[in-house]
């Protein structure tokens, strides 16, 4: 299998992001989303991303014009015809999603891969709604992805160890340091994480200490280089409210209950940076 063309679905924050690797990585990449409106929002926030390495001098003029020549957008599915390998990187939300796959599955030739990039929900089960399971595969990239360096790659229980090679050697070509993992509900990173994002509420709520001092207090305790909070913001208190909620469900654990605090600050639009307020106020100008 030989990736040469990619397909990115959402022009979001890890849309737009996932494209910006690609195309810098000299894929050509065809960027979808439901709107002309939605894909010039992504593509506003690409250029800004790249004209912020142009001011550190990690790329040329030069190379951002080549990397934005190699992305085209669309609104129709029937675009990622060509395509060997689509990522869906739609938001958290497991109907969402399978509908978006159910029709890439109808346009893509029967030698394409179709990825996810959950961080969540269960590859195997995504999967399984696909009519060529052996290719479909997790990749989940970090936000942001053009500065986090890891990928995972989660496999499906059909998944084809052609379908896994393939995405590891394009996860390389893209700079990436890739982990293969089985598929698992939060799969490594965040079935760590956001656990301890939740329990950084649960202090929160009962009063034991003020944010900036949870915050500074993992900071300085444990050498993370941002506090939980901070994170969740950064994140989005929706997205780590949504996947705490397949935690609960898929594991019936009362560990992994969302906070009551958590839950308040979603249902109020209190979604962090990207509404100018969660746990923190922010600048939205």
């Amino acid at each position: 299998m030989d990736i040469s063309k990619i397909g990115i679905i959402g022009a979001g924050t890890m849309g737009n992001g996932i494209a910006q690797v690609a195309a810098s990585a000299a894929y050509d990449v065809v960027l979808l989303d439901v709107s002309d409106t939605a894909l010039e929002k992504g593509l506003a926030a690409l250029n800004y991303s790249l004209d912020r390495l142009i001011k550190k001098e990690a790329i040329s003029a030069e190379q951002k014009s080549q990397t934005l020549a190699r992305i085209k957008t669309t609104t129709h599915y029937a675009d990622l015809a060509s395509v060997s390998l689509v990522i869906e990187a739609a938001t958290e939300n497991q109907t969402i999603k399978e509908s978006i796959l159910h029709q890439v599955d109808q346009v893509v030739s029967k030698d394409a891969i179709i990825a996810s990039n959950t961080s969540s929900i269960s590859i195997t089960h995504l999967g399984s709604r696909n009519s060529r399971p052996e290719r479909f595969i997790g990749i989940h990239f970090f936000n942001p992805p053009p500065l986090m360096a890891l990928i995972e790659v989660i496999m499906g229980k059909q998944t084809s160890p052609e379908t896994l090679k393939a995405v590891l050697a394009m996860a390389t070509r893209m700079g990436k340091e890739p982990i293969t993992v089985q598929s698992s509900p939060g799969f490594v990173v965040n079935r760590i994480l956001l656990p301890m994002i939740n329990e950084a509420f649960f202090v929160l709520h009962e009063g034991i200490a003020s944010p900036e001092d949870i915050d500074t207090g993992m900071k300085l305790g444990c050498n993370h280089p941002i506090g939980p909070l901070a994170l969740a913001d950064l994140i989005g208190l929706d997205t780590c409210l949504a996947i705490m909620e397949v935690y609960h469900h898929e594991f019936k654990d009362d560990k992994y209950r969302p906070s009551p605090l958590l839950v308040d600050l979603v249902a109020k639009g209190q979604l962090g940076r990207k509404t100018g307020r969660g746990v923190y106020a922010y600048d939205t100008k």
